[in-house]
């Protein structure tokens, strides 16, 4: 797999009738290693164990509706009232962060309403702080941190 620009960890893999696997601690099991599933395990870690966001407050690949369309998001991280905070839009590490990546993010977002979102392939990762009543969205120099849930 690529060498990323986020931390490395001690990840699980595993080879199963030949093809590899990756532990997602998140949902408990393992995945196939996709290029993309390489950047979202390698994000979850980082959200994590840098960013101090809890495991319990994440999900995964979550549906989402976007006119009539079933969609799924990434990587969603909570607040403690439950609602959304932070959408992660995950590519591979080859897809190039253009407009058309932003927009597919903004559009999963106009359903999910995060008030941050990141969009990353593992080599580049692009924080946007989003502003509703206004809005307007401006990016980020860094995540946001665990003490603004």
């Amino acid at each position: 797999m690529t060498t990323l620009n986020l931390p490395s960890y001690d990840y699980k893999t595993k080879e199963i009738e030949g093809k590899n696997y990756i532990f997602d601690p998140i949902r408990k099991k393992y995945l196939l290693l996709t290029p993309e599933e390489w950047v979202r395990q390698h994000f979850i870690h980082l959200l994590e164990k840098h960013y101090a966001y809890s495991k319990s407050l994440i999900r995964l690949e979550g549906g989402l509706s976007y006119n009539r369309l079933q969609k799924r998001s990434d990587i969603v991280v909570f607040d403690q009232e439950g609602k959304p905070y932070l959408l992660v839009e995950c590519k591979a590490p080859e897809v190039k962060i253009n407009q058309s990546v932003i927009e597919q993010a903004s559009r999963y977002n106009l359903t999910l309403r995060c008030p941050f979102v990141v969009i990353t392939n593992g080599l580049s990762t692009f924080c946007f702080e989003i502003d509703f009543n206004n809005g307007t969205f401006q990016q980020m120099k860094d995540l946001p941190k665990t003490k603004e849930l």
